[in-house]
Formats: C-alpha cells, sequence, structure tokens
C-alpha cells in the first residue's frame, strides 16, 4: 500500500516546478500501478500551451477556474470544480488561468517524475519506451 500527501512532497524531487505552474506527483513509474497521478497548480494570468503526445492525460478541477481550447478545433470549454477534461486523442490544446486551478491528473504511460514541457508542450518518454526507428 502506497499513502503519501501533498503536503509531504512539498520541498522534494517529487515536486516539480515550471514557469507557469508546480505539480506534486503522488505516484510516478517506479511506484509499479501502470500510471502517474499528480496534483498540479497553475497560476492565475497564465497561459500553458501543452501537447502531450506520448502521453494520455484526464484532468480533474478541484479549484479555481480556467479555459482550454482545443488548438485543432479552436472549441473553447470553461473548466471550474468538479469539470474533468481527457486529452483521449493526444489533444494539442492551450490552458489559460482565471483564477489559481488547483487540479489533479492522471497520466498513461506513467511520468517518472522530473517531467517538463519541452518547445512542443509535451513530456518525452523515457528513453526505453520511445518507438523504434522504422
Amino acid at each position: 500500500m502506497i499513502v503519501r500527501s501533498i503536503e509531504s512532497l512539498k520541498g522534494t524531487d517529487r515536486e516539480v516546478k515550471g514557469e507557469t505552474w508546480v505539480s506534486r506527483r503522488l505516484l510516478l513509474k517506479s511506484d509499479g500501478m501502470g500510471f502517474s497521478f499528480h496534483e498540479t497548480v497553475l497560476y492565475t494570468g497564465t497561459e500553458t500551451r501543452m501537447w502531450y503526445k506520448n502521453h494520455l492525460e484526464a484532468v480533474l478541477c478541484v479549484e479555481g477556474e480556467a479555459e482550454i481550447e482545443d488548438l485543432a478545433t479552436g472549441q473553447k470549454h470553461r473548466i471550474t470544480p468538479g469539470t474533468m477534461y481527457a486529452l483521449n486523442e493526444h489533444d494539442r490544446h492551450v490552458l489559460r488561468v482565471l483564477q489559481d486551478f488547483r487540479c489533479v491528473c492522471v497520466f498513461n504511460p506513467p511520468c517518472t517524475g522530473q517531467e517538463t514541457h519541452d518547445a512542443e508542450g509535451s513530456y518525452p518518454l523515457p528513453a526505453e519506451e520511445e518507438p523504434a526507428a522504422v
């Protein structure tokens, strides 16, 4: 059994900070669950472009407010507490934060821990999971 609190992760290597967010990684690949589970806070007034081309992600808003825009379609959705969105097609998107946005996220395949967004807004796959060259 694994038991962790968000508070216990603050200031450890499981707390990762980006320019517009802080993420506390409750479960990682090394925990052997087959997915990773994070609590993330994005800051008021920020805009974060993301494209998880290597991962599927589901997000549940637990506090705050944001707008998500699907960059392929231009469709926008207001995200408030109790609203979930899933990036089931590796959707390129932008999250615009209207009020500090706290959410819980699940990633598959699981993150290893220190990932931050690259220039495309993606997290890389660990070397052993990268697709073979054709």
